[in-house]
């Protein structure tokens, strides 16, 4: 008897994992990922070191398509900057009415990304929170990046400093912004109950990649004005003459 996939699907995208119902990756007929989970096997499908299905592809992208498979409808981001890149993506999984929408947004976008531009380039970024600075009907708002990180220099002060990996990326701001631009990356269990006019500090990100949280800060149309930083030193030992440990503690402030 052929093995079936579970009810509960647990995807790799380029890195990114997800985790789905099988009606939802079956939603429509046809597409690639319907063909993948009903005309094949679990052991037809390549999986990762940890088993899940490994799709090489955009997995930041693929947020919107697994989106797309729930509801039947397309909901992107102000400022979003990749509606060419969801189309391919589209393509690739075999979604043609997604893709034909995905055409016309990007058709109306190109007919008034020129005055767009020239409005971003020529707004000031210090006074974010007018309504010239961003799109109607965005709520204006502030958030805050927050990480911790280390690194070890050694007696040889000409040596490569040792950095240690981001442990983690924090979110301070009101629940409904971070949200907004965060979405499924957020962390959802430390503040379950606040409704989404209160602000938390109590958010942080499933991943670890600052550039990754700027990115996203930036096609929800959010601009950094502010930065800070703290750093200490101490010694791996007792004796001076040993590796220097520092710590440090950078937030950066975004306004829309």
């Amino acid at each position: 008897m052929a093995q079936s996939f579970p009810e509960i699907v647990e995807l790799n995208v380029g890195g990114q994992v997800y985790v789905t119902r099988l009606e939802t990756l079956t939603a429509v007929s046809s597409s690639l990922l319907w063909t993948k989970f009903t005309q094949s096997s679990p052991g037809d499908l390549p999986k990762d070191s940890k088993g899940r299905f490994f799709f090489d592809r955009d997995g930041f992208l693929f947020r919107y398509i697994l989106d797309y498979l729930r509801d039947s409808e397309l909901f992107l981001p102000e400022f979003f900057k990749e509606r060419r890149r969801l189309q391919r993506e589209a393509d690739y999984f075999q979604l043609p009415e997604l893709s034909r929408r995905l055409s016309v947004v990007t058709t109306t976008a190109e007919d008034t990304e020129p005055e767009d531009a020239e409005l971003l380039t020529t707004s000031p970024v210090t006074s974010s929170s007018s309504s010239s600075d961003r799109t109607p009907g965005a709520t204006a708002g502030y958030i805050t990046i927050g990480y911790r990180g280390s690194y070890t220099i050694g007696r040889d002060i000409q040596a490569d400093a040792k950095f240690r990996r981001v442990a983690r990326i924090t979110v301070c701001s009101r629940i409904s912004l971070a949200k907004e631009v965060f979405g499924e990356t957020l962390n959802e269990s430390r503040d379950p109950d606040r409704p989404p006019d209160r602000y938390t500090a109590r958010y942080y990100l499933k991943y670890n990649f600052l550039e990754q949280a700027f990115d996203r800060l930036a096609e929800a149309g959010f601009h950094m004005v502010a930065c800070n930083s703290t750093g200490t030193c101490s010694y791996a030992s007792n004796d001076p003459g040993e590796d220097k440990l520092w710590t440090s503690y950078t937030e950066y402030v975004f306004s829309r």
